[in-house]
């Protein structure tokens, strides 16, 4: 019942964060390789040119968006949101009408700053901000209900359309979508937001005590660049960006060395969306109780399994439980990789602390795809790379359990 209330109570903001999260797919890896085929064929480019082609643009959005996801801690969320919004429509309007190479790497880059970074990082940092200690889990695994739901529901619905629309059609059904129907729900969502950032900055010290809030806990950009747990932390949370994105970005390679069906591969996306659900929900709660920092060391291990599920099983069926697994991760680091910052350093400079572990998350997801490319095009299965992903999650579990649950790793001891 309470966190009904909780709920009710805060529907219209929590509506908001979801929102944005949804759109937000237009940008995500696994809806751009839903048309990897008809990219690939249009352009005539193999699998390792476009692991390139997409790494440069993901390389490039994830530099930037280090320095311009800060502007969220600047500018009206109202006008920032509305931005955004016409960003993404821009992106997806260029790659409707891309012609050559040049112009499908620059379609690709804004699609990936609009949607994997700022949107994603503006539902999460919103809610993590606006919410105190004792209901930020829950808002922000409530939020990011957004990513899961799209990700059941755009990879069956692009199968659909792409039977009846060319695939540049479809990418500018989406930019006019974009530009009339959401911006008016935002800004409906978003009704009395002024007086919610007024009590924001009077809880986190208010104008005049903004300086020795953060000296006691506010930490600034700069402080947590010499902070070497940031550095390690991000070490292992950039494994979860790099496999995924990796593994889905090369879907169509996957499902053909295995003999599978790519619309069962990608009917299956609801399951990782089911199980993401579930997860982010529960992680919420744990969140508000115990804390993130508590949590934090356990999320990969689902991840670990995903990997050797690829690497040792040949049927169908590991399809769903590769989903199940990566969407366990995925549910469970949605809420925690936007708590766990506010916890360390304060909620004050969360929008440019938060751009730092986006852009580098993002350099991650560049990375996934270029580095599978090239080993696809060199030859090594697609089993091999799965293990070699598996070892480097599991060592990331051991990294973070070394930052914040150092006793995890001394339990032998008697």
């Amino acid at each position: 019942m309470q966190y009904l209330r909780f709920v009710k109570s805060n529907l219209r903001f929590l509506g908001f964060g979801y929102l944005i999260a949804f759109i937000s797919t237009f940008g995500q890896t696994f809806y751009i390789a839903m048309y990897s085929g008809e990219l690939r064929a249009a352009f005539d480019l193999s699998h390792g040119d476009f692991g390139n082609i997409y790494a440069i643009g993901t390389l490039s959005s994830g530099m930037l968006l280090i320095w311009v996801g800060k502007l969220i801690d600047r500018i009206d969320l109202r006008i920032y949101s509305l931005l955004l919004c016409a960003g993404m429509a821009l992106a997806c309007a260029v790659m409707s009408f891309a012609q050559g190479v040049v112009m499908l790497t620059i379609a690709i880059f804004l699609l990936r700053i609009t949607g994997q970074g700022l949107l994603s990082q503006a539902a999460t940092v919103t809610m993590a901000r606006y919410f105190d200690d004792f209901s930020r889990g829950r808002a922000v695994s409530l939020a990011a209900l957004g990513f899961p739901t799209g990700q059941a529901l755009f990879p069956a619905i692009s199968v659909v359309v792409l039977v009846w629309l060319p695939w540049r059609d479809a990418w500018l059904a989406s930019a006019v979508a974009l530009i009339t129907v959401i911006p008016p729900l935002l800004l409906c969502l978003l009704k009395g937001h002024g007086a919610r950032h007024v009590a924001f900055l009077e809880r986190a010290g208010g104008l005049k005590d903004r300086a020795a809030t953060a000296a006691r806990r506010q930490w600034t950009r700069t402080q947590v660049l010499r902070d070497a747990r940031f550095f390690l932390a991000m070490i292992a949370m950039m494994s979860t960006a790099f496999i995924i994105t990796g593994l889905n970005l090369h879907q169509v390679h996957l499902v053909e060395s295995k003999g599978w069906e790519l619309s069962i591969y990608a009917s299956s996306f609801a399951i990782y969306a089911v199980c993401q659900v579930g997860i982010s929900v529960v992680t919420g709660m744990l969140v508000d109780r115990y804390g993130a920092i508590w949590i934090t060391p356990f999320y990969m291990l689902p991840l670990v399994g995903a990997t050797f599920v690829i690497a040792g099983f040949d049927s169908p069926l590991a399809i769903f439980a590769f989903m199940a697994l990566a969407g366990t991760t995925g549910g469970a680091g949605a809420t925690i990789v936007s708590t766990i910052w506010v916890e360390l350093y304060g909620a004050l400079h969360l929008g440019s602390i938060k751009a730092m572990v986006a852009g580098i998350q993002v350099i991650s997801s560049a990375l996934g795809p270029a580095v599978f490319g090239w080993l696809i095009d060199g030859g090594v299965s697609i089993e091999a790379i799965s293990v070699v992903c598996g070892v480097y999650a599991f060592g990331g579990c051991v990294l973070l359990a070394a930052l914040f649950r150092p006793r995890l790793l001394t339990f032998w001891r008697a």
